[in-house]
């Protein structure tokens, strides 16, 4: 049975900015007009529109204005920074696991009280500070895999010669390159530019592999090694992740020349057009696909394949699933605009409207004992719950929200691209991902 905490977001909102009104003090100002008001800063460009059209829900049922301000595709720390600094700062924000608290921490509110933060399914993903006290609310658990097209993969396994007979035949690195490799060279058989859509690693775009892809060789050393987190890295998986990263580049729609000019829109569109057999990413990119104009792949024919790179006992891993956005409060907002921050947020995840419209029109998984009747309607959203409830598989946990740091990140993508185009080779990339995880974690300590 759903729960739902009484909701009175307005009168308590309207209590404070008469109570702000009524002050004396500039910083209880809410805002220019005197009304309290939100202001959030959005993460991911991809669902600036959704959270536009929620944000607009919100304010004409309550009358209380939120602003969503979408930071570019892999600028969300600078553009925070820049944004805290003003005096029209943003009164909700995201925090990327505890790294992002240590660095953000002056500016988050306990949220230990809140009525969100107590609808948590599982209190132990919040991030918490030494006091104990919650100071960032994870709001969607979310997967990431190889999104393939079956109908694709269907005309494959009916190609003389082919290497497999069914996707359930395909549970282990050695078989995915073998599936790739002859793929590819059916590519004209099969109507298709190649197996993976392009690598995106334009700057900004790299994110699927200096973040996502490269959690995997950090997720099994923590996992040998029994760590949540580490001060060094021996990459001793790196050798791995090259191998995954190879077959990307290989067995792809163009030339790896090319992928550092390309973005994640194109290798999306080239999926949801049916020129290529898979792609790594998320369930976010439901979105993406359907809404790519002339798209072909039809909703049936989308499935998550686990991403394999040749670790002992891969048979049975299933998608990475796990958060990487915690929700904060700015504690140097008013505290006017603190109570309408947390007002919004309780009315996304604990009342009937707000969940509504977060499963529906954001897509989240959210964690919260609110969303139990809500299951996701999109395929992708779909097949990562199915993931989430199969005991008969290990799920890579996101370990990449203990990365040193943005800086780390978008470096490594760079060094990516370095290799990708031969300028580097793979060594170099791993001699940079071993000395700066130590160099950047020494920083933050």
């Amino acid at each position: 049975m759903r729960r739902f905490r009484t909701y009175a977001a307005l009168g308590s909102i309207a209590a404070l900015a008469l109570a702000g009104a009524a002050g004396c003090s500039s910083s209880d100002d809410s805002s220019d007009d005197g009304e309290a008001s939100v202001y959030y800063l959005n993460f991911k460009p991809e669902s600036e529109d959704a959270w536009k059209e929620v944000a607009a829900a919100y304010e004409k049922e309550t009358g209380v204005k939120v602003k969503i301000v979408t930071a570019a595709s892999g600028d969300y720390q600078p553009t925070l920074k820049t944004e805290l600094a003003k005096s029209d700062a943003p009164t909700l924000f995201n925090i990327n696991g505890p790294v992002g608290y240590e660095t953000w921490k002056d500016y988050t509110l306990d949220l230990t009280d809140t009525d969100f933060a107590k609808h948590l399914s599982d209190p132990s993903m919040a991030v918490t500070g030494e006091d104990g006290k919650i100071y960032g609310v994870p709001f969607a658990t979310e997967g990431y895999g190889i999104i393939y097209n079956d109908a694709i993969m269907q005309q494959y396994f009916q190609t003389d010669g082919a290497v497999a007979t069914s996707m359930d035949d395909i549970n282990n690195f050695d078989t995915l390159k073998a599936v790739a490799d002859d793929m590819q060279s059916k590519k004209d058989e099969l109507g298709i530019d190649g197996v993976f859509a392009s690598t995106s690693l334009s700057p900004g775009e790299e994110w699927r592999w200096q973040t996502h892809l490269a959690n995997y060789p950090v997720y099994y050393e923590l996992r040998d090694k029994d760590l949540a987190d580490t001060d060094t890295v021996e990459m001793t998986y790196g050798d791995n992740y090259k191998d995954i990263f190879d077959l990307y580049l290989t067995d792809s729609t163009i030339s790896a020349s090319q992928a550092p000019a390309k973005l994640v829109t194109d290798s999306m569109s080239e999926f949801a057009l049916g020129k290529a057999a898979m792609v790594q990413n998320g369930n976010w990119a439901w979105s993406q696909i359907s809404e790519v104009e002339g798209n072909t792949v039809k909703e049936e024919d989308i499935h998550f394949l686990p991403i394999y790179m040749g670790v002992d006992g891969e048979e049975e891993a299933g998608l990475a699933i796990g958060t990487e956005n915690f929700l904060a409060v700015n504690s140097q907002a008013s505290e006017a605009d603190q109570q309408a921050a947390i007002d919004f947020a309780n009315w996304l995840f604990t009342s009937e409207d707000g969940t509504k419209l977060v499963s529906e029109k954001l897509g989240f998984i959210a964690p919260f004992d609110t969303f139990e009747d809500l299951a996701p309607e999109d395929p992708l959203g779909k097949e990562v719950v199915e993931y989430m409830n199969n005991d008969d598989l290990y799920n890579v946990t996101w370990v990449f929200t203990v990365f040193p740091s943005q800086d780390f990140k978008n470096q490594l993508g760079q060094h990516l691209s370095q290799y990708a185009t031969g300028q580097e080779e793979w060594s170099d990339v791993m001699e940079y991902f071993t000395s700066a995880w130590t160099s950047e974690k020494q920083k933050n300590s």
